[in-house]
């Protein structure tokens, strides 16, 4: 059995310019972090004595016999994909911490997890940027989703990072270097809502994407307004700022379908705005799901009292990016195979008090590197 832990994320500003329609013409980049809420995907081979060849469990529980009967999309064309078939069955269990298609990157989460669970139970080991452009694959080529590009990444890196897209296809991921005072601040003054509905936030991308042409004004505001957001972190200023210009982000990202608000989210926020908050957003392509706010957090008691009956979700920024938890590999024995690669090197893994992965050098083959040129840097 093998068990991936992959991150939600919060994305702040330049949501958007992440889609290819976009960036392959004009760049894009967004300011995004991940946090301590994460989606977990348990696959293992199903031992041959059973009258199912392949159990699924998410929402519903699937027993199939072959896999093309199995009714979750991702993970009906993420097993085709990543090369598996019917003669050996296969177990996958799905949790979250958070609810699905509510904003938070819930979906390229599980993509991400999925296939680095799935390639994992192979033996076989995915660098970040390999494992977040086989989630593209999937989600955009495969199943033909309307979806961006910045979740995938932050799955699969973790952080707080800007993320670059550039015209020739490359991502750049940057880490943001920043004392740890200063996003422990920013930290303090969000809170997160949820509004306590969800939506499929591809169906609101497929006319963002539509509208790219007549939008781009507002689009390149939006991927500018990373570099802002950038310079209030990177200052000694009042982090008020911050929110103030996720309130301008959000007046401009509303603009770009009449699918991304509505009068119920129009209502909420100003309600927000009116009891203390200085600006936010709705998280993720609209419609529904998660909203964050920047809340001083001397105003923050009086802002979840009127907020009242919208769930306040306690969060904390996350470094960690998609990682395995556990694994064993005996089951693999079943049908008669000898120890994968990962499971041949799993003596040297170690899990620290936080439950991450920690190696101890040079235990494990370093996976072959891509050659298309990542780069990771940081703010200068």
């Amino acid at each position: 059995m093998i068990i991936s832990r992959t991150p939600y994320r919060l994305s702040f500003f330049g949501g958007g310019t992440d889609y290819p329609q976009w960036y392959l013409r004009e760049e894009g980049a967004v300011l995004s972090t991940t946090i301590d809420k994460y989606c977990y995907v348990s696959c293992r081979y199903l031992p041959p004595f059973f009258n199912i060849k392949h159990r699924i469990v998410w929402s519903h529980i699937e027993t199939v016999s072959t896999i093309g009967e199995i009714l979750h999309p991702a993970v009906r064309e993420g097993l085709r994909f990543l090369g598996f078939d019917d003669s050996q069955g296969v177990e996958i269990q799905h949790q979250g911490d958070l609810p699905a298609r509510s904003g938070i990157g819930s979906s390229s989460s599980f993509s991400v997890g999925l296939v680095k669970a799935l390639t994992g139970l192979k033996g076989e080991m995915l660098g970040k940027m390999d494992l977040a452009r086989k989630a593209f694959r999937l989600e955009q080529d495969i199943l033909k989703e309307t979806v961006g590009s910045q979740d995938q990444v932050a799955a699969a890196f973790g952080g707080f990072n800007v993320i670059r897209f550039l015209r020739d296809g490359q991502i750049q991921v940057e880490p943001l270097t920043l004392p740890l005072g200063r996003l422990a601040e920013l930290e303090q003054n969000l809170v997160l809502l949820y509004t306590g509905t969800s939506r499929l936030g591809s169906d609101i991308a497929k006319n963002v994407t539509k509208n790219i042409p007549l939008r781009s004004a507002e689009l390149k505001n939006m991927r500018a307004m990373v570099d802002k957001g950038l310079d209030i972190l990177s200052g000694t200023g009042s982090l008020e700022e911050f929110g103030k210009l996720l309130h301008k982000s959000w007046m401009l990202k509303r603009s770009l379908s009449e699918d991304i608000s509505n009068s119920t989210i129009d209502e909420i926020y100003q309600k927000a705005l009116d009891h203390g908050a200085t600006g936010g957003k709705l998280s993720g392509a609209g419609g529904s799901g998660f909203m964050l706010f920047y809340v001083p957090i001397s105003k923050q008691a009086h802002f979840l009292s009127a907020m009242n009956p919208y769930v306040c979700v306690p969060f904390s920024f996350s470094q960690s990016g998609s990682s395995i938890i556990y694994y064993d590999g005996a089951d693999r024995r079943v049908s008669g195979e000898g120890p994968s690669e990962v499971e041949r090197n799993n003596k040297d893994a170690e899990v620290d008090h936080n439950g991450l992965e920690r190696r101890r050098p040079p235990s494990l083959k370093t996976p072959k590197k891509s050659k298309e040129k990542i780069l990771v840097g940081h703010r200068a």
